[in-house]
């Protein structure tokens, strides 16, 4: 079924060709373009002062809780990404760091992590050198294993990192992302809460693919599943798998978002930098 349907990882990436502007990249499984916007209904997406509103909670706090999503530039490529268990360790999908070709976008001084925080923009390089993995050539490889786990050059103070929390089918989340290209000139935060769907593959590894049923854009790979109450990591956003992508229609086997849950090796992987981080800060 999978082979039957369109399917895109879902950064975001400029590609330049001669005599031409920069124009988005072809990120697909199957080679089709990628839509702008996957939904089930209307597109239930808010920002971060719509969300405060809507759940009558303090803004400022909400800020501050959310500030460890960011946007993880790399190279000519962009997703989402958030720091987890540590100051200086960020989770997102491995194609935002690998292209198709399973080579690397860029070095330490091209890969970058930019949140924003105590209202200012924050951005610091990745230390991509040493990221640890599902693979390196996520294009060619089961969505299980899109995964990463990577250290920042020094701790990001500014914010603070998710916790881990146990991934549960059915489950509901809170889906936080930055960088989605049809969101606020794709810098903007979106929150969204919705619920974790059906298992689509258990991978050797320990990580699952699970599909979920919150809105979700190019750009925003790699951004954080939370649990219900919006505080622990459960899952990474991958992509998506439609019959007609380009139009809203409901959740289904043919028409859903897919994520990969932080269980099995990508825990050891992200407690691994994490353990990393805190002996450098030791010495």
């Amino acid at each position: 079924m999978k082979a039957a349907i369109a399917g895109a990882l879902c950064l975001f990436a400029l590609t330049v060709s001669k005599g031409s502007a920069l124009e988005t990249g072809r990120l697909a499984f199957s080679g089709l373009p990628v839509t702008p916007v996957v939904v089930f209904g209307a597109d239930a997406r808010a920002s971060i002062e719509d969300f405060a509103i809507a759940r009558q909670l303090d803004l400022a706090a909400l800020r501050r809780r959310y500030a460890g999503t960011g946007i993880v530039h790399c190279g000519n490529a962009h997703g989402s990404g958030q720091l987890t268990l540590s100051d200086d360790v960020v989770t997102t999908a491995a194609h935002v760091l690998y292209d198709r070709n399973g080579q690397l976008r860029g070095d330490s001084e091209h890969c970058r992590f930019v949140v924003e925080a105590d209202g200012k923009e924050i951005s610091t390089p990745l230390q991509v050198e040493s990221a640890i993995l599902g693979s390196t050539d996520p294009y060619n490889q089961s969505a299980v294993h899109d995964w990463a786990a990577v250290r920042l050059v020094r701790p990001l103070h500014e914010a603070d990192p998710y916790p881990l929390s146990p991934p549960t089918r059915a489950a509901p989340v809170l889906f936080v992302a930055r960088g989605a290209v049809d969101w606020r000139g794709g810098l903007g935060m979106s929150l969204q809460s919705c619920r974790l769907r059906d298992g689509l593959e258990d991978g050797a590894e320990g990580t699952r693919e699970i599909s979920f049923d919150c809105a979700a854009s190019v750009g925003a790979s790699g951004a954080g599943l939370l649990d219900g109450d919006g505080r622990g990591l459960m899952a990474i956003f991958v992509g998506f798998r439609s019959v007609a992508p380009d139009r809203a229609l409901p959740f289904s086997a043919t028409h859903y978002n897919f994520a990969v849950t932080v269980e099995g090796a990508f825990r050891r992987a992200v407690e691994r930098q994490a353990t990393l981080g805190a002996t450098a800060q030791v010495k």
